[in-house]
């Protein structure tokens, strides 16, 4: 669903170059230089984005916030 803050195996921060990420892969650059790039280069850090599956938009129209 949402990025973690942190990664689970070694707690570097990685969830601020998410929306970076998300936008250059879109563009067609490959994955894995851009998470070279960006500085994620522990197989740990990379799994986080690469295992990463969107849902929000799936479950939003769950939420018990939303009252319609």
């Amino acid at each position: 669903m949402l990025i973690p803050v942190r990664c689970w195996s070694c707690g570097k921060v990685v969830a601020h170059v998410y929306e970076q990420f998300k936008q250059r892969t879109q563009e067609g650059e490959d994955a894995g230089a851009v998470l070279d790039d960006l500085g994620l280069d522990k197989y740990c850090c990379r799994r986080m984005y690469v295992g990463h599956i969107e849902l929000i938009d799936e479950i939003a129209p769950f939420s018990i916030a939303r009252q319609d």
